[in-house]
């Protein structure tokens, strides 16, 4: 088999793509992953410490 046109062609389509997955993972998806993580385990802290278990300290 040979290494025709449209195939060198759908090797860089796929590069390409890649790539800007590779940047959408890194620059967007992980940074909003993590900010939606650490706000949301905040949250359930203060939750808990307003309904269950008060201020930390108070004792």
């Amino acid at each position: 088999m040979q290494n025709t046109e449209s195939d060198e062609v759908q090797d860089t389509e796929k590069r390409s793509f890649e790539w800007r997955a590779f940047f959408f993972i890194t620059v967007f998806l992980f940074p909003v992953l993590s900010l939606m993580i650490v706000g949301g385990y905040g949250f359930i802290i203060w939750m808990s410490q307003v309904f269950f278990f008060g201020p930390p300290g108070h004792g």
